[in-house]
């Protein structure tokens, strides 16, 4: 494999000259309204930037409108603002804003303090590639997202990132219009959650030993199998996740925690051997794929672990959603565990996934308790969902439609679309290593979320849209944001946008610009669209 910065010469080059500014940034807002030509504002340093003076939320939004701006921020009571934040819009959708260029200055209007923020961050990608004077055409631009939960997931199991790291995604999330980060946190390959209560948990289970080196050659044969000699070690403090809470909070984006169960819990069995179905010994998986050990569904422990686990979860992430995965599970141990056919017998239970239905209706009170929802993979559908689940649809649409009908929430995330571990270029050999598939932009901004079949009422509980960034075989933040960008710029106009304000020719030319940001802020992105 090349080093990935063979990949990345191509965004090297210098600022080009700046195009007249005319808003058409991404995702694109509904309305751009231009008064007329020759009437503009110039925007210049030293301008003020005015918010309700009671307001906290809005005092940081103007601290944000003075970083990306270069205004100085300061209390509406204050007279002679030139750009005012306010609140007010008549509008249901929180997210909305306007924002108005006239002689007299600058206003951005939200429906809700995050609307603001989004009107902000269209006003600054509108403006940073200007070069010397600034000049605002006289306009009115208006902007709702379609969906409200706008999604990216992040995966820290299979690989550790600094906390530095996560913040400066979280930022490349927010540039976007993105308002859920799915942090992924365990897995087989590592655990990154402190639990208080279980300290040995993250300490030993965080550390794997050695990866498989390339594919997963000889997974089944470790007399073949080549492996690294370079421990993957890292967990999060719960001081670290909070202070990562707080950061996405400041920017309107909710942390979606996720702790896979009852699979993917490899690296937990190492340290906890007695809730697997055989006993062990277990070790911290230096391999990719899906293991048949799981935890044992007849141990009375099993549950008193998870309610442990996820009980700290909730003390740290205040999100209503609360992600369980349940995603490939086998159940072939469960078959032959004593333990486990015993409690279905106990229960009156026909079938082995059934069995995973129980588990996670056990977890789904133990949430509701706590105010909070559970959200889980497609996989959840099969032994029948828990009472008000919602479903992550990520092999396809079928889970998502068939959730969907039941008047279950729904977000779309099919591989097809959404998976950003696959290519994004036809060369494989012109890209850094993936793990298979081929999801270009232009497929991702072909998506449409809302199957067909879905009544009207229906296609209410498709409630968002995700992209995942699986991380087996990214090794850097500089992979992950090349396997990123520019592909989160066509999903967020997925996210943003209703289907006939798309158009993919137009998109490309501004993405253009966009790339232009991306290069200011430093960020690494493929340079191909192919």
């Amino acid at each position: 494999m090349k080093h990935l910065s063979t990949f990345l010469l191509a965004a090297a080059f210098s600022l080009s000259a700046a195009a007249e500014v005319n808003y058409q940034v991404i995702p694109l807002p509904q309305h751009i309204n231009i008064a007329g030509s020759g009437k503009y504002l110039i925007l210049d340093a030293g301008m003020t930037v005015a918010y309700p003076a009671d307001n906290a939320k809005m005092q940081r939004n103007a601290e944000f409108a003075a970083e990306y701006l270069g205004l100085i921020p300061k209390p509406a009571d204050k007279k002679g603002a030139d750009v005012s934040l306010t609140l007010g819009m008549n509008n249901d959708n929180p997210d909305a804003y306007t924002i108005s260029v006239t002689g007299k200055g600058i206003t951005i209007q939200g429906a809700s303090e995050s609307g603001v923020f989004y009107g902000i961050q269209t006003l600054r990608k509108s403006i940073m590639n200007e070069q010397g004077e600034v000049r605002l055409p006289f306009a009115t631009i208006s902007a709702e997202p379609r969906f409200g939960y706008r999604g990216t997931e992040l995966d820290c199991a299979r690989h550790f990132f600094p906390v530095s790291f996560i913040k400066k995604f979280i930022d490349i999330l927010a540039l976007h219009g993105v308002n859920r980060f799915h942090w992924h946190l365990t897995d087989d390959q590592g655990w990154r959650f402190e639990v208080k209560a279980l300290p040995e948990l993250a300490e030993k289970a965080s550390v794997r030993p050695h990866t498989i080196i390339g594919k997963n050659v000889g997974l089944h044969d470790p007399a073949i199998a080549l492996y690294d000699d370079t421990p993957e070690t890292g967990y999060y403090t719960q001081e670290e996740m909070r202070e990562v809470v707080r950061y996405a909070a400041e920017r309107y984006i909710t942390v979606v925690p996720e702790i896979d169960l009852p699979g993917h819990m490899i690296a937990a069995l190492s340290v906890y051997p007695e809730m697997g179905c055989t006993g062990g010994p277990y070790q911290v998986w230096g391999v990719w794929g899906v293991a048949n050990d799981v935890l044992c569904a007849g141990n009375p422990k099993t549950l008193e672990f998870l309610k442990t686990v996820y009980g700290e979860l909730c003390d740290v992430f205040p999100s209503e959603l609360i992600h369980i995965g349940g995603d490939e599970s086998p159940r072939v141990r469960w078959k032959a565990c004593p333990k486990c056919q015993a409690k279905m017998k106990e229960l009156g239970l026909t079938d082995e996934a059934q069995l995973q239905t129980y588990i996670n209706k056990e977890m789904e009170a133990f949430l509701q308790k706590r105010g909070r929802q559970i959200i889980g993979w497609d996989e959840t559908l099969e032994g029948g969902l828990s009472d008000k689940a919602a479903v992550m649809s990520w092999r396809g649409y079928e889970g998502g439609t068939a959730a969907a009908k039941l008047h279950h929430q729904v977000v779309m995330t099919p591989t097809s679309h959404c998976y950003f571990d696959y290519y994004q270029l036809k060369n494989r050999d012109a890209q850094p290593l993936g793990i298979g598939g081929y999801v270009p932009v232009s497929k991702v901004y072909g998506m449409e979320p809302v199957p067909e079949g879905l009544t009207k009422d229906e296609a209410k509980y498709i409630m968002g849209v995700q992209c995942n960034l699986w991380t087996e075989y990214m090794l850097s933040p500089d992979h992950v944001e090349y396997m990123l960008l520019p592909r989160l710029a066509a999903m967020s106009e997925v996210q943003w946008l209703q289907p006939e304000a798309k158009n993919y020719e137009q998109f490309l030319g501004r993405l253009e610009n966009l790339k232009q940001n991306y290069r200011k802020l430093g960020y690494k992105y493929c340079p191909s669209t192919e």
